[in-house]
């Protein structure tokens, strides 16, 4: 993987340990010689993992739309910072510079990204990683819901472990570098056909 596209919130959040961990993702990335892709602020966790990957002399690429760029809270010393004209064209600007994502801790924004690439990945449209950084425990509520949805029958088993999670930076890495994408099915089996 050359590029990873992070997905985490534009808040700091209450806990000194998300602004921490966020910068240690991006020490990550450049000492595994990998490029950030993301959303382009510099508030938050986004700029906390765009600062460090920049620090250790990284590049770095935020997509933005100009809506949220004019609020002054894009991030101008990027390597390249791209801007578009909506949500949904930063999000296929991203997927498509992309060779995985990472998602961090973060608000509707962020489960947003996460649930729209895992569709993706789940109807057949990309076969990159996708993984969840799930930091003390932050997501493990998200993670019940999915396989409460795997028990009712509403997610298929095979597309819930699409999903990666770890609780550290380092081996969620080692689970993405390591993904081999499910074969292709058809959209509308059953599971009496699998």
């Amino acid at each position: 993987m050359k590029k990873i596209c992070v997905f985490c919130a534009s808040a700091p959040g209450f806990d000194d340990m998300y602004m921490r961990s966020a910068a240690e993702v991006g020490y990550m990335l450049v000492n595994n010689g990998i490029d950030l892709v993301y959303g382009g602020a510099q508030v938050g966790l986004m700029g906390a993992v765009a600062n460090a990957v920049l620090e250790k002399g990284g590049k770095v690429t935020g997509v933005i739309p100009h809506f949220l760029s004019r609020e002054e809270i894009a991030h101008h010393s990027l390597t390249e910072l791209i801007k578009v004209d909506s949500m949904h064209q930063r999000k296929t600007q991203m997927a498509e510079l992309s060779d995985g994502f990472m998602t961090l801790p973060g608000g509707y924004g962020t489960l947003e990204e996460l649930c729209e690439i895992i569709t993706w990945a789940q109807l057949g449209l990309h076969n990159k990683p996708i993984g969840i950084l799930n930091l003390n425990g932050y997501y493990d509520h998200f993670i019940a819901q999915l396989d409460h949805m795997v028990k009712a029958g509403l997610l298929r088993q095979r597309n819930r472990d699409m999903l990666l999670v770890a609780d550290n930076p380092s081996d969620l890495l080692t689970l993405m570098k390591a993904y081999q994408a499910p074969p292709a099915r058809p959209l509308l089996e059953t599971d009496q056909q699998t």
